[in-house]
């Protein structure tokens, strides 16, 4: 009975992995009819079946791309990540540049890191392909297919991990791992093809692909269904089109050409096509570097805005914003900032990771935090030292708004009808529009982000408008009263120097009376003649007694032109 008992132990032991074997190949055929009717619930139902196979199997090939290919159906992107992280090629080098920064992934990529050993596996059979109607044996073909065998499913089996990863790459924002991922899996997948078509015959017909003469073509649908490969072609021309955008707007901000920076981040930001959310979120730090160098504080604002809402552990947009309100001096938005950026470092410190998966591509590294958070913790105390010397009222608005010091109503309108238009919190959420999501769930929480912080910014920007109207009004107020004090002492000067003229000119047109004493008689002839207001030029200091006997004399010499004379009354 002892001697038995070892055998009939080894029997049950085969028996259960018999039992195994079978349950996971029915659950992976359950999956693969469930996954055939693209239904979103059935694929989910499938989802749960794989699970319950890789419990059993964890190292199965079939079993892994078919639930890598239900996550990426069901757009959980992160899952997928999560699952295949040790393939990303921007992991691989931050891993071998600083291992401290993934310490804590460790025990979550023991796993995967084994798994990295089987992308490129061997083993295993191949996959179905239609039989041919029937073959003539040459030795050419068995030449062929000789030659192929050596390199027989050599990536057929590990090339679904580049594809799948690929387009969940691309969905979480990754565009430089996405492209090299798909395109190496678009190379494999040729290479395959190509190999699978040199190992066939040139004699081989079947009647499944080629039609007999007389069937009817018409019956056969004219646009073929689009398969994997095209999607993958038209989203890796996408990813290039977007890299492609990128690199020029940042080389164009490298260069201090701002406006043109902007341009091209606009064409990212603004385009037909959504992108996805991570992706978005660094287009608009980099947008906001471009507004800020160009002086458009509020436009620089409102892209940190969005930003954050994208990405709330966003430390580039943290730090561009804080800089953004210390610069137009608004000190409690700015140490708000401040304080919250000091928080994610203590939390990446305490943590021993940045924040994020593993994968989440970050602008700062592990080993730089320490050093960012002295000079931080030294930044707020300044601020706070400035705060309560009273420095907070005294904000900046003409920078904010983007005028310049003594500038005119119509300009302050103008300028605030603008960022008005473009800032009404009613239009804050538009941009979530263009955007595509990782996950659903995350479309509210970033709408009241959106509309929170664009609240903010319409009621600073109101301020800052009623503040510049209010210091115009003064200085047109001003204006008015000394050019009526300047136009006062004008009128004043002028009625002095009027009462000074008329004084003179009734002075210079008063009648002169010459009496003539002819037979010495009391009568007397007065004649009186009026002169006209003589220049200034006119003969001073003549004393005529008789002017009648002065004209006499010079009509009769022949002069008959007029003589200034100033007159002057005198007493004999």
């Amino acid at each position: 009975m002892a001697a038995t008992s070892p055998s009939l132990a080894s029997g049950d032991r085969k028996h259960w992995w018999l039992t195994n074997k079978k349950m996971v190949e029915r659950y992976v055929r359950e999956a693969q009819m469930l996954i055939a009717t693209q239904d979103e619930s059935e694929v989910a139902a499938a989802l749960g079946l794989l699970e319950a196979a890789l419990a059993l199997a964890p190292r199965m090939e079939v079993a892994l791309e078919l639930k890598a290919r239900c996550l990426l159906y069901l757009r959980r992107f992160k899952e997928v990540a999560d699952m295949l992280q040790d393939y990303i090629p921007s992991v691989k080098m931050v891993v071998s540049d600083d291992t401290s920064s993934s310490g804590s992934s460790d025990n979550s990529s023991t796993h995967l890191s084994r798994e990295r050993a089987t992308l490129l596996s061997t083993s295993g059979g191949s996959v179905g392909v239609n039989e041919p109607a029937f073959k003539c044996f040459s030795v050419s073909d068995l030449k062929k297919k000789v030659m192929a065998g050596l390199f027989k499913n050599v990536e057929k089996e590990g090339q679904w991990r580049y594809s799948v990863l690929g387009q969940a790459c691309c969905h979480l924002g990754l565009m430089e791992d996405a492209m090299v991922l798909l395109q190496t899996g678009k190379r494999l997948a040729t290479a395959a093809f190509r190999r699978e078509s040199i190992s066939l015959s040139d004699d081989i017909f079947s009647f499944n692909k080629f039609p007999l003469s007389g069937e009817n073509f018409t019956n056969r649908p004219e646009t073929p269904p689009k398969t994997e490969s095209d999607s993958i072609t038209n989203l890796l021309c996408h990813i290039k089109l977007l890299m492609r955008r990128k690199a020029a707007a940042i080389a164009a901000l490298d260069a201090g050409l701002y406006s043109e920076a902007i341009r091209h981040f606009s064409k990212i930001l603004d385009g037909r096509r959504g992108a996805p959310q991570g992706f978005l979120s660094e287009c608009y730090v980099h947008r906001a570097s471009a507004y800020r160098s160009a002086g458009r504080i509020a436009e620089a604002i409102a892209d940190c805005n969005r930003a954050l809402a994208l990405d709330t552990s966003c430390i580039e947009a943290l730090a561009i914003r804080a800089t953004l309100f210390e610069t137009i001096r608004c000190l409690p938005d700015s140490l708000h900032d401040l304080e919250h950026l000091k928080l994610l470092y203590n939390s990446i410190l305490r943590d021993r990771k940045l924040p994020g998966p593993v994968w989440k591509r970050q602008n700062v590294q592990y080993r730089e935090i320490p050093g960012k958070l002295c000079s931080l913790a030294s930044k707020i105390q300044q601020l706070k030292q400035r705060v309560a010397a009273g420095e907070t009222g005294n904000v900046d608005y003409y920078a904010l708004i983007g005028l310049r010091r003594g500038c005119s109503r119509s300009e302050l309108e103008r300028a605030h009808l603008l960022l008005t238009l473009k800032h009404k919190p009613d239009k804050s959420s538009c941009f979530i529009e263009k955007c595509e999501f990782a996950d659903e769930k995350d479309v509210d929480s970033v709408r009241d982000r959106a509309k929170m912080s664009a609240l903010l910014l319409y009621r600073l920007i109101q301020k800052g408008y009623t503040s510049v109207l209010t210091t115009i009004l003064d200085e047109e107020a001003a204006e008015k009263q000394r050019r009526k004090a300047t136009a006062a002492l004008q009128a004043a000067v002028q009625s002095q120097q009027a009462q000074e003229q008329k004084s003179v000119d009734r002075i210079e047109s008063a009648p002169v009376a010459v009496s003539e004493d002819v037979n010495g008689s009391n009568k007397a002839e007065n004649k009186s003649s009026t002169v006209s207001t003589p220049p200034t030029s006119g003969f001073q200091g003549v004393f005529c007694r008789d002017l009648a006997v002065v004209g006499n004399l010079l009509s009769q010499a022949g002069f008959n032109r007029s003589i200034p004379v100033k007159y002057e009354a005198l007493s004999c």
